[in-house]
């Protein structure tokens, strides 16, 4: 199972970036976990200044971008 996590303090385009993530996610069949990361503190541990940011089991993938579904699929795949 990939753990998929949407790192932003739940603004907009993080909720936007998250739902595109579900979906890319979905369309590639993949067993998946998605954790919403909203604490500053625990952002900053991943090195991330800049949200939204996704990570895929714990390696930064994307960061300051929400890219619609089927660009997300690469990072996902």
């Amino acid at each position: 199972m990939k753990k998929l996590q949407i790192l932003g303090t739940g603004c907009a385009k993080c909720q936007k970036l998250a739902e595109n993530t579900r979906l890319a996610a979905d369309e590639l069949g993949i067993d998946y976990q998605l954790v919403k990361v909203t604490d500053i503190k625990e952002i900053a541990t991943f090195g991330v200044m800049m949200t939204p940011a996704l990570a895929v089991d714990g390696a930064v993938k994307l960061v300051g971008k929400v890219p619609e579904a089927g660009e997300l699929k690469k990072y996902l795949d």
